[in-house]
């Protein structure tokens, strides 16, 4: 049987039992988690950017956080943001399994655009953004600002289900990452931007 290529992307790298049970939690409480593809992508780009300090706007279940642990400096700290308790439980747990040190992470409940607008400028090296896409226009602001030069912006989800490539889609949630594109592919002072056809669509951009 003949596999097509994003199903053989996806499945490229393997995740660990770590990831699977993070995953298998995550379907029972219905989270937004990355896909295996999206996962890897994420460790090979924090790997890539030597990543000291790395934002996480939607924990789920914690699947992403453990990806992108792998690819930051043993060194760095994950902040991760995620507005259900039970969300932060689960990926606790995920990380406790795995023996990730607790000093390399914070998890933290609370509403997403309060917690970010409080984060230090200039202070993190790649964010990656899960979240309700209605928030996006004041997260991509958020981000500029708290971004390093040269730092990257992910926003995991952007095809919306096939629905932004769609003109005849016009509900608010795909409007808003249709409009969120806008933004990042038309900031040229700003950003450099590319998307990703991996997982769900990735939207990319390096802070200039």
């Amino acid at each position: 049987m003949k596999i097509d290529p994003h199903t053989y992307s996806e499945s490229f790298i393997a995740e660990d039992p770590f990831k699977s049970h993070a995953r298998a939690r995550g379907v029972e409480l219905g989270t937004n988690d990355v896909s295996p593809g999206t996962g890897a992508y994420l460790r090979h780009l924090a790997f890539t950017l030597s990543a000291q300090s790395v934002v996480e706007v939607g924990t789920g279940a914690g699947v992403g956080s453990l990806w992108l642990l792998d690819g930051m400096l043993s060194s760095g700290t994950l902040t991760s943001i995620d507005d259900e308790m039970e969300h932060t439980q689960a990926a606790k747990i995920a990380l406790t399994d795995a023996d990730v040190s607790p000093t390399r992470y914070r998890l933290i409940t609370n509403t997403v655009l309060d917690v970010i607008s409080k984060l230090t400028d200039r202070a993190y090296d790649l964010v990656v953004v899960r979240h309700d896409p209605e928030d996006l226009s004041f997260i991509i602001t958020e981000s500029h600002r708290i971004l390093r030069s040269g730092g990257c912006l992910v926003i995991d989800g952007f095809f919306g289900g096939s629905k932004v490539n769609d003109p005849a889609q016009r509900d608010s949630k795909t409007v808003a990452l249709r409009d969120a594109g806008k933004i990042m592919k038309n900031d040229t002072e700003h950003w450099v931007s590319t998307l990703i056809p991996t997982g769900d669509g990735l939207l990319v951009a390096t802070k200039l």
